[in-house]
């Protein structure tokens, strides 16, 4: 169970530091959706720290498992109200991209606290 722990926190905090990274780069296939959805210009700094401090509180947690807690409910936290946001711009088809990155996040979750 430790092991897969592991392998799913180091997962999820590369798939999501790289979603972060990617926004903190304004790069089209994130920036898109966010114009489409009509997220503030000014809030789009703010998202990629959330998740890119989100990724990074993953990686901590492997080592203090509190922080790891904290980082896995913010995150799931965070893409819920991504879904809901495209929801809300009644953008259906691409409600499941946000869920795509909130899995991860939630396993990681579970495995931390099943272990």
């Amino acid at each position: 169970m430790v092991t897969a722990y592991h392998i799913v926190a180091v997962f999820a905090a590369l798939w999501i530091g790289f979603s972060g990274y990617s926004l903190f780069a304004k790069r089209q296939f994130v920036v898109a959706p966010l114009e489409q959805y009509r997220v503030p210009r000014s809030w789009w700094n703010w998202l990629a720290l959330a998740k890119s401090a989100g990724a990074l509180g993953l990686i901590v947690g492997l080592f203090v498992p509190a922080i790891g807690v904290a980082a896995a409910v913010g995150l799931i936290l965070y893409f819920l109200g991504a879904a809901a946001t495209t929801v809300r711009a009644r953008s259906y088809r691409t409600t499941v991209y946000p869920l795509l990155y909130l899995a991860p996040a939630a396993a990681t979750l579970v495995l931390q606290l099943g272990g």
